[in-house]
């Protein structure tokens, strides 16, 4: 007696066959997800290291890692080296209002001797530099939830009311 294939009832054959691509299965969005997540190991959407920038002035050297591209409520560390190439009475860095909004800062590295507002940006001091002499400072901070698209500013290092550098900063943030 040969055994035949019956399959329960309210299936078929059909069913139970291995098939490559199910018709309901469109190649199109199966390629989409593909890309957007080789996007995101690429570190297209942030989760690089920060970039190094530095900015050559009479005065000062200044080495500059702050984050191009994150995520939205990443947290986040930014970097300030300025080494002296003359001495400076008073170190001074100022952040653009428009770059620290919807941006929490947690820490600042060392404390400023002095914080203020004062012309569209914040003011932080950190007392005299001597020529050769280098002060590093690390902010820690978060995306905060309603940043979407970025922001921009610039940062200025000052020695007390003379700009001694202006480099603009750009942030994009994706959800």
């Amino acid at each position: 007696m040969i055994a035949r294939r019956v399959p329960p009832q309210g299936i078929k054959l059909s069913h139970m066959e291995p098939v490559i691509w199910h018709r309901f299965v469109n190649p199109a969005a199966v390629l989409a997800i593909a890309v957007f997540l080789g996007l995101a190991l690429a570190g297209i959407f942030g989760g690089q290291p920060h970039p190094t920038r530095v900015i050559e002035t009479p005065s000062a050297t200044i080495t500059l890692q702050f984050p191009e591209t994150l995520r939205n409520g990443e947290f986040f560390e930014m970097r300030a080296s300025i080494t002296a190439k003359r001495p400076i009475q008073d170190l001074g860095i100022g952040i653009s209002h428009s770059y620290w909004r919807n941006l929490t800062i947690n820490t600042m590295l060392p404390a400023p001797s002095e914080e203020k507002s004062e012309q569209g940006r914040y003011m932080l001091t950190y007392g005299p530099l001597q020529a050769g002499e280098t002060r590093t400072l690390k902010f820690d901070g978060q995306i905060n939830p309603p940043l979407f698209a970025g922001t921009r500013g610039q940062l200025f290092v000052m020695d007390s009311d003379d700009q001694l550098a202006a480099v603009p900063l750009n942030l994009r943030v994706f959800p």
